[in-house]
């Protein structure tokens, strides 16, 4: 294929620009010496002065851009992007109870959002129920409490679950909140086919990242590629796993650790899901990813347009896939929580909103806008509007969805998306050699590599070599400015009394045999080796417990103990 620029042109830019050097850039450097030494993105990428010709001077059209909707991607995965259908805007939403919760998506429904996400509490997320000793004082406080069918039932009572989708923040236990998900909407008569959503499902990420981790990382493999065999086959719309990258930035990973850790997670749960027997054709179209959009605003887009790339080579080259869906990217995007600040609250809409933009210039199919208020405890009503507002204002007010992947031939974008792209492959060769993602995160890798990111940053702000407004540079002494923050108010106790008193009544009302001959069949299909999720799905609609069903696979499977990592 034809370079874009001929070859006599950029040399003769390369020349002019060695002038500009020499003549022009010193005069002003001496009226105006440059804020620091060396400029770099949050991924310690050097950035230049000024972007050439020069700098992409093998950039070949055809393999590095194309048009949206054909391969590579780089430039989204449809066609027209959002001149035919906006991003889908979704609120974490989730917190206290079921009626809580189901209050609150109503409200956002109501203002305009257009797809759901649920936050779950800690005791979920860990497969526990609120009864249990470990959850005391944990029950609804970062998201809803959710331990029966019942809670799933009050949550979605008066939404029509054929006409929303779905997104569900969980992990071990996914095979059961989706087995409750369905049972509901079996419930209100929405067919199979008309389920849509996605469960978060990534265990390898639990390692690395977020630690909520329950059984050790073979099982706790094959459990999240049992949701996805499954759901596959008989929820058609759904999808069964969203590769995160978002928990791996917000532990405290660059953008390249970010892109190149959550591609080789997907990698791995490609090859296991290859290894089952599934064609590549039959499964990778429903696969999904979640990416972090954090304040370096062009080193995201770059990351964004990158990922594209890469994973569509990765699809077509590695495991050759045959249908144009396959090699699709298709991904949720939220800014970035750690961004924002306790400092200042209320410049935490100014980050979220430039990390929006950078989300909808990097072509995310769905995006999720922090409020400015989460430092300090679940969003607010009025927090979360402001927050839904802002796509808004995106979307209808500025220009930016009227034309597809507009920055596309920036000098500097595409230098920066292929400098990134070149980090993120280095990373994948060495987890390759390793023998692959399972096994990198057995050896403590990639949980190192971020550690070390961690720290640096954080002594470059302590040491001033990057600045966060209101924490290290322009800051204030003003209590009013967090005062003044009209926070959430519910009461967790009564909350936590609500769910273990509907927890004993639904225990007492429910079959209690069928209870206890789907929970040995789910146990003994475990045993066996089985997809479990058939006879998890059994166990809910059973009205059998969150933690009575993740306690049968506990038996079977054990209890992941991390070992010191140095």
């Amino acid at each position: 294929m034809p370079h874009l620029f001929k070859e006599d042109t950029v040399k003769e830019i390369e020349e002019d620009l060695k002038r500009w050097e020499r003549e022009t850039l010193p005069k002003s450097l001496e009226r105006y010496p440059e804020r620091m030494e060396k400029f770099t993105t949050l991924s310690d990428v050097e950035v230049d002065r000024v972007y050439t010709p020069a700098h992409i001077k093998k950039f070949d059209y055809y393999e590095k851009l194309g048009f949206p909707g054909e391969y590579p991607y780089t430039r989204g995965v449809h066609a027209s992007m959002y001149r035919g259908r906006l991003w889908t805007m979704r609120m974490f939403s989730g917190f206290g109870g079921p009626e809580e919760t189901n209050k609150r998506l109503k409200f956002l429904i109501s203002h305009g959002e257009t797809g759901l996400s649920l936050a779950f509490d800690y005791p979920t997320l860990v497969g526990i129920d609120s009864n249990d000793p470990m959850a005391r004082g944990e029950v609804g406080i970062v998201g809803v409490a959710v331990d029966t069918l019942k809670d799933m039932e009050i949550i979605f009572d008066g939404i029509n679950m054929g006409e929303v989708t779905t997104n569900m923040t969980i992990n071990p236990p996914a095979p059961v909140l989706l087995a409750m998900y369905v049972g509901v909407a079996e419930k209100q008569g929405v067919l199979y086919e008309k389920i849509g959503g996605t469960t978060q499902n990534d265990p390898l990420k639990e390692f690395i990242a977020q630690k909520s981790y329950v059984f050790p990382p073979e099982p706790a493999v094959k459990v999240a590629m049992d949701l996805i065999e499954w759901s596959v086959k008989k929820l058609p719309k759904w999808n069964p796993i969203s590769i995160s990258g978002y928990h791996i930035r917000e532990a405290g990973s660059d953008a390249v650790q970010e892109l190149a850790f959550t591609i080789a997670d997907g990698i791995e749960y490609v090859r296991q899901l290859v290894s089952r027997g599934l064609g590549v054709d039959s499964f990778a179209h429903r696969l999904s990813f979640f990416w972090d959009s954090h304040i370096n605003f062009f080193e995201e887009i770059a990351k964004f347009r990158a990922a594209r790339r890469m994973w569509a080579k990765i699809m077509r080259e590695w495991f050759h896939a045959k249908k144009d869906r396959s090699l699709w990217m298709r991904f949720h995007t939220q800014t970035a929580g750690v961004s924002l600040t306790a400092q200042q609250p209320w410049n935490n809409i100014v980050r979220t909103t430039i990390e929006a933009l950078a989300a909808v210039l990097g072509g995310t199919q769905s995006l999720h806008t922090n409020s400015f208020d989460e430092p300090f405890r679940v969003p607010s009503e009025f927090a979360a509007k402001i927050a839904l507002r802002t796509q808004q204002i995106i979307a209808y007010e500025t220009g930016v969805a009227d034309t597809v992947d507009p920055l596309a031939g920036s000098y500097y974008v595409e230098w920066l998306t292929d400098e990134i792209e070149e980090r993120a492959w280095k990373y994948i060769d060495r987890i390759e050699k390793m023998g692959g993602m399972l096994e990198a995160v057995k050896k403590g890798f990639p949980q190192r590599e971020i550690t070390e990111t961690s720290y640096k940053f954080q002594k470059d702000v302590d040491d001033g070599r990057k600045f966060i407004v209101g924490v290290n540079i322009f800051e204030s002494e003003d209590v009013d400015e967090v005062r003044n923050v009209p926070l959430l108010d519910f009461n967790q106790e009564e909350i936590e009394e609500r769910q273990i008193e509907r927890l004993k009544f639904i225990k007492s009302v429910r079959n209690k045999e069928k209870v206890e001959s789907a929970l040995a069949e789910l146990e003994r299909a475990a045993v066996r080796g089985e997809n479990v999720m058939p006879y998890i799905l059994q166990a809910a609609k059973a009205y059998a417990t969150l933690g009575e069903i993740m306690s049968a696979l506990k038996r079977v499977y054990g209890v992941y103990v991390e070992p010191p990592i140095y």
